[in-house]
């Protein structure tokens, strides 16, 4: 039987995002599946790539509330896939970055659900408790921000992807690639 393949689609501003794509690809091979990465601005080479995945998993920072204008490029661009069903019964996920704790983040996880619904994927949750949230809590729990659609990380806009976003969000984002994995390879 041949590995599941999980695609991670994203885009990145300044890096950060690139940086949580790298941790939730990790986190599907870690699962033993084949997985790609794509950056949207290189999707064109890769849409036979996509449409063979069992899983694709979003990755969008969070721009004035939304996913960016170069991922919703991506989205509109997928149009003829949608016209066609092509992603149909395909898990799907999805996770954002933005520099304020809240940013509106939830919106643009959001946003990428309904996307996935309307390409009649299955969506799968990020499936870790929220951490971070009483006096024992700390910044290097997992899923911090407490998220359950997807996940979710800040980045300080006076630092670099060398630093930012924090270990516990990357770790948050190589779990979400693991979760998505494990579930593609319980499906025939």
């Amino acid at each position: 039987m041949s590995k599941k393949q999980v695609v991670v689609v994203y885009h990145s501003g300044y890096g950060h995002t690139k940086v949580l794509a790298e941790q939730v690809h990790q986190g599907a091979l870690d699962a033993d599946t084949d997985a790609v990465l794509v950056a949207v601005g290189e999707v064109d080479e890769h849409w036979d790539t996509l449409a063979k995945a069992d899983a694709i998993i979003f990755g969008s920072p969070t721009y004035m509330g939304s996913v960016s204008a170069d991922f919703k490029a991506f989205m509109d661009k997928s149009s003829k896939v949608w016209a066609e069903q092509g992603w149909k019964d395909k898990l799907a996920a999805g996770f954002t970055n933005s520099g304020s704790m809240s940013g509106d983040k939830l919106n643009t996880l959001i946003q990428l659900s309904v996307f996935a619904a309307q390409q009649s994927m299955l969506w799968v949750s990020l499936g870790i408790m929220p951490g971070n949230n009483s006096t024992q809590g700390s910044p290097d729990d997992l899923n911090r921000i407490g998220s359950y659609l997807g996940a979710m990380a800040q980045s300080n806009t006076d630092q670099g992807a060398d630093l930012a976003p924090l270990q516990s969000d990357r770790e948050t984002a190589r779990l979400l690639g693991t979760r998505v994995a494990e579930i593609a390879n319980k499906f025939n």
